[in-house]
């Protein structure tokens, strides 16, 4: 079972009040997963779909067998999905690709210089 630190609960929700996201912004549905598991993944109700009304942002996430730990997760990603938008190439996600991206270039042009 996956459990979530107070936190990590608590740096979430002031990061959705930095991105200046409200909870009546959010519609939140449960519904039944799918995919490996079994009949309890089929019997339970603990993917979360989160739609975010003003940018028309939905999630839906089923990464652990826990309601409550896939309502973080959902919460999570929409602030990703939030700061990319509104940041750009200014995000720290994207900025965590771009550091990726030159790694791999530079490593790629010493691979090529010593053969």
């Amino acid at each position: 079972m996956t459990t979530i630190s107070i936190a990590k609960l608590n740096a979430l929700t002031q990061r959705m009040v930095e991105l200046e996201i409200d909870d009546s912004q959010l519609s939140e549905r449960f519904i039944k997963g799918s995919g490996s598991g079994g009949q309890k993944i089929n019997k339970t109700a603990s993917c979360v779909y989160l739609l975010h009304k003003p940018s028309g942002i939905e999630i839906k996430c089923q990464r652990s067998r826990s309601q409550s730990a896939n309502r973080f997760f959902a919460r999570r990603e929409l602030c990703d999905r939030l700061e990319l938008l509104r940041l750009g190439a200014d995000s720290p996600q994207q900025q965590a690709i771009d550091k990726v991206r030159k790694q791999k270039q530079r490593r790629r042009r010493r691979s090529a210089g010593k053969t």
